[in-house]
């Protein structure tokens, strides 16, 4: 799976592709980091338009309007570019694990779903690889931006609700809450990667039977496609019931924490002691930090995949290496 990473022949994609992911998606960050002044510059303009009329003239205030987009325009372009150069990337890394079973086809052939390993295995890996890989560099990038921007921002923040007094109080809550969170699904979904891993099985024996129908008429009988499908159909509704009870505490978690940074805020808040600005820029601050450090607990359905098809393409290339070394061997 990971050939694309040792041989020299892929080493200007896996090597420079990689450099120019990472600093395409550290500019990204960067630009985000712009975008959360701006939001703390544009609302204390906006609070003091409100409550001191004439305070701010309408060019100053457009002014404010063109400098997001400009910001916003750039923002776009380079995730266009990024996002483009990465489908790319993850294509030759697909290129790359193809190309190391074909030329082994001869002995890979002869194990069971071989066919299948090689096309939608390696199709699936690429795609969840691009998907879930993106967002973890994006995820470990802005931790490392915005963290030191909520550490300084939290100095004005020292008393929390119940707990009293706390130095650099928001950062600490970001960090509990979502590793809390992210420990309570890892524990209420640890059953989904076996269930995935299951379900891909099921269909593949179900698949089988039925292609090898189209040739040949002894197979998939009526009998013995709905037996086949009755095991699709279990391994199908355990899913949905674990889903279930994992999406209830998923969301239900997610959406708590939509009011723990004002709930965190609240002593500061009525106190007057900080302005609308900060207030925008401490919150955005606090939701990169919090997102980031959630990226298990967002991407867990997916990681769940993912663990899945190592998996099956594990279990194929260990069985391709023993009908390799039967045929070195003769």
């Amino acid at each position: 799976m990971f050939k694309f990473f040792t041989q020299k022949k892929w080493f200007i994609w896996s090597i420079g592709g990689t450099l120019l992911i990472l600093s395409a998606t550290w500019y990204q960050v960067q630009l985000d980091v712009r975008i959360n002044e701006w939001f703390g510059e544009f609302y204390d303009t906006l609070q003091k338009a409100l409550t001191e009329p004439n305070s701010v003239s309408e060019k100053e205030f457009i002014s404010y309007l063109f400098t997001f987009a400009k910001i916003a325009a750039v923002y776009i372009l380079v995730v266009i570019f990024s996002d483009y150069f990465t489908s790319h990337w993850t294509f030759r890394w697909r290129t790359a694990m193809a190309d190391y079973y074909h030329d082994y086809w001869d002995d890979a052939s002869s194990i069971e779903g071989a066919s299948q390993r090689v096309q939608e295995d390696t199709l699936k890996f690429a795609r969840i690889m691009e998907g879930l890989g993106a967002e973890l560099l994006r995820s470990l990038m802005t931790l490392i931006a915005f963290t030191p921007i909520l550490w300084g921002l939290s100095k004005s923040i020292t008393v929390l609700p119940w707990i009293g007094e706390v130095e650099h109080a928001l950062v600490w809550v970001a960090i509990v809450s979502a590793l809390g969170g992210t420990l309570l699904l890892a524990s209420v979904g640890i059953k989904l990667p076996g269930i995935e891993y299951d379900i891909q099985k099921e269909e593949a024996a179900y698949r089988k039977e039925l292609v090898l129908g189209e040739d040949f008429k002894e197979s998939a009988k009526p009998e013995k496609i709905t037996d086949l499908y009755g095991g699709v159909r279990k391994i199908h509704y355990r899913m949905y019931f674990h889903y279930l009870y994992f999406n209830a505490v998923k969301w239900s978690y997610l959406q708590g924490m939509v009011i723990v940074p004002y709930l965190a805020l609240a002593p500061t808040i009525v106190t007057g002691a900080i302005t609308l600005g900060f207030v925008q820029q401490i919150i955005r601050a606090f939701g990169r930090v919090e997102t980031s450090l959630q990226y298990l607990v967002r991407s867990w359905p997916i990681i769940v995949e993912l663990i899945s098809v190592w998996k099956r393409l594990r279990e194929f290339e260990a069985k391709l290496e023993i009908n390799r070394s039967i045929e070195t061997a003769k």
